[in-house]
């Protein structure tokens, strides 16, 4: 959790439904009940003291190095593990990451995906929804002056169905074994697994516009639009 954000300012404390975002990722890791510590990381003092009123550990602040707008995830989990090893003395064998901005998803998510990662004996996990665009289809790229499709079959696609299956990857749970996050560069290697979520339950909030939409499905989770 940074204390920054380029498209929604201090996302991590604006409300939903009285709570700030970070709170529903929080319950949601406590509720699933499959952890035996959840870590806090971030760069901000205040974030730190409203992550561990929620209940989650909180000891460290993350280096400006891993908190610009260009940092990616692998060393911030990295860094996280390296610092809950040394505080609860003691090595742990999986490593899960939830990210705030994903509050959609829900404890069955969560539980799911880890028992899918157990039988599959994986290395990594991902998340992820059917694409809504698919790039052998309907995304294009300019190059050279032309309008090309961004990916090719070799063949012409003229329905959406009968392109490849793509996903969109949505934020929201990863899993890695100890090694795999020590030694990983990238997500993706020949023991990642992929775990389907619906697409409702996959918004990660990047913008204004997706703030509105978690806000409004949140507060109406009771509600049937599905």
């Amino acid at each position: 959790m940074r204390k920054g954000s380029r498209e929604v300012k201090d996302k991590n404390f604006r409300l939903i439904n009285g709570k700030p975002l970070m709170y529903y990722t929080i319950k949601q890791a406590i509720k699933s009940k499959i952890f035996d510590n959840i870590v806090a990381s971030t760069d901000s003092k205040q974030i730190l003291k409203y992550a561990k009123s929620y209940g989650a550990d909180g000891w460290f602040l993350r280096s400006k190095k891993l908190s610009s707008n260009f940092s990616s995830k692998i060393p911030v989990i990295k860094h996280a593990l390296i610092e809950a090893e040394k505080f609860y003395s003691k090595s742990f064998k999986f490593v899960v990451d939830l990210d705030v901005s994903s509050p959609l998803r829900n404890v069955e998510d969560i539980i799911k995906a880890y028992k899918f990662f157990l039988r599959k004996k994986a290395d990594i996990l991902i998340t992820a929804s059917r694409s809504r665009k698919n790039p052998y289809f309907n995304i294009v790229e300019i190059r050279n002056k032309k309008i090309k499709i961004v990916k090719s079959t070799g063949k012409n696609i003229f329905r959406r169905q009968d392109a490849p299956q793509t996903f969109d990857m949505n934020a929201s749970i990863y899993i890695w074994t100890r090694k795999a996050i020590l030694n990983s560069r990238s997500l993706y290697n020949k023991k990642t697994i992929l775990y389907e979520m619906p697409a409702y339950r996959s918004i990660d909030i990047d913008s204004k516009l997706d703030f509105k939409i978690v806000e409004f499905l949140l507060k109406n989770k009771n509600k049937k639009f599905f």
